[in-house]
């Protein structure tokens, strides 16, 4: 996460403790595989209770360490690939166990991060961000369907197949065929968006107070900014200039896929943790922040000011930071 952070700073321009372009051009992998996949494939790891289930995340973690420490290029990247792979064995495990819709929809879901993966080693990883994005949307999609299954209703689970399999589909066409693809993802992802407003827990628990409205809050920003994304996918097919770019990318990975993590660590932070994450109200801080950082780098990339964006960056990165010591001061002290 530090390093993905410090590759941030990079990209936008600004100071950055390790001054590397070669760290910068990292900044995508290292955060979707390196930090949110090894700690999605640890969580899984968790729910299997098998020592070799941990390969998965091991072997992401040890992949993007390599890559933002100057081994090999080619050595990172199939590390990240041999730990996808283990990704799919274990969702695929899971499946075994308990044959679900909500377990099939996670093994789309990894095998989604198995694809761009495996496509990276020989293709430019821009072209890669639908498969990344599915594999994000399609796990918590499925994430939000377990959990909130009560109120969801019993077409939760066909629905979250269909939505699944067109997020999957849409981003592998995305790849050989942009302009098309990207706009059959981007409505994939805003009909996602949707789905989740009106079917999870989010405007019911809103008025609601604690971790409840707490956690709601998290989840009607997150499926906003999909939908900002999907729309933007929508208008533009393949984002080529810096704005349409960024707010997709940022939109799917920080606005939907930060405050969806930062929505769920204390539900399911202890299940990794071995020891429990208390709720305190110090954890609306990092998700405000992040959700003001969102706001102000759209409007650079709409406006085209440039420090709107690099401020816009600069709160956002802060908000990881932010979310981390939240995270860590909860359990120290509890």
């Amino acid at each position: 996460m530090l390093s993905g952070l410090n590759a941030a700073l990079v990209r936008l321009g600004v100071w950055a403790p390790v001054a590397s372009e070669r760290v910068g051009d990292l900044h995508g992998p290292v955060m979707v595989l390196g930090f949110m996949g090894t700690l999605i494939s640890l969580e899984r790891a968790q729910a299997l209770r098998n020592s070799l289930a941990y390969l998965a995340p091991a072997l992401l973690g040890l992949g993007s360490i390599l890559l933002v420490a100057g081994a090999p290029q080619y050595l990172g990247k199939l590390l990240l690939f041999d730990g996808t792979v283990a990704f799919v064995v274990l969702a695929l495990a899971l499946w075994l166990r308990a044959p679900l819709g909500l377990v099939a929809a996670q093994v789309l879901g990894a095998l989604m991060a198995a694809l761009a993966a495996g496509l990276w080693l020989v293709v430019e990883i821009a072209a890669l961000v639908p498969l990344l994005a599915a594999f994000l949307v399609v796990t918590i999609a499925a994430e939000r369907a377990e959990l909130a299954q009560l109120t969801m209703g019993r077409r939760a689970v066909p629905t979250l197949l269909a939505m699944g399999s067109l997020l999957a589909l849409s981003a592998s066409l995305a790849v050989v065929a942009p302009q098309v693809g990207g706009r059959i993802f981007g409505a994939a992802c805003l009909v996602t968006a949707l789905w989740l407003f009106r079917d999870d827990v989010g405007r019911r628990m809103v008025r609601a107070d604690g971790l409840r409205r707490f956690n709601a809050v998290s989840l009607l920003a997150g499926n906003f900014w999909l939908a900002v994304a999907g729309i933007v996918w929508i208008v533009v097919g393949q984002p080529a200039g810096r704005g349409a770019y960024d707010i997709t990318i940022h939109g799917v990975f920080l606005g939907f896929g930060l405050s969806m993590i930062i929505a769920h660590a204390p539900i399911i932070f202890p299940a990794v943790l071995g020891r429990p994450l208390p709720y305190r109200p110090v954890m609306w801080v990092p998700l405000g922040v992040l959700h003001v950082g969102m706001v102000v780098r759209a409007l650079g990339d709409l406006t085209g000011i440039d420090a709107l964006f690099k401020s816009g960056g600069i709160v956002t990165v802060t908000s990881l930071l932010l979310f981390a010591a939240a995270v860590v001061s909860s359990v120290v002290k509890r």
